[in-house]
């Protein structure tokens, strides 16, 4: 009797541990700003992959042609993030902003 007590009093906590988040209504929020914070970043990375780029070319480690290869891929690698950020901020809503 005590162990099947034990076992309904187990299942009812595992239950409200489970449907806690579906209660709350923030579904997706936590996903959100867990991708935001990826895609800043990755933004801030490529920023920095840039400069780096820059900085190579100037000291004479990359060619006029390999800057120019490597500096337009990392510019459209940077803008797919920005365009991602700003979708992810056109689908939140405006009191979260």
């Amino acid at each position: 009797m005590e162990y099947a007590l034990a076992i309904v009093v187990f299942a009812i906590a595992v239950a409200l541990v489970v449907m806690g988040p579906l209660r709350r209504g923030d579904r997706g929020e936590p996903v959100i700003d867990a991708r935001r914070e990826d895609l800043e970043a990755a933004k801030e990375a490529k920023y920095r992959e840039i400069r780096d780029a820059e900085l190579d070319h100037r000291i004479g480690k990359l060619s006029d042609e390999d800057f120019r290869t490597t500096d337009r891929e990392l510019r459209l690698q940077a803008i797919d993030i920005l365009r991602e950020l700003e979708e992810l901020d056109a689908g939140e809503p405006q009191a979260r902003r």
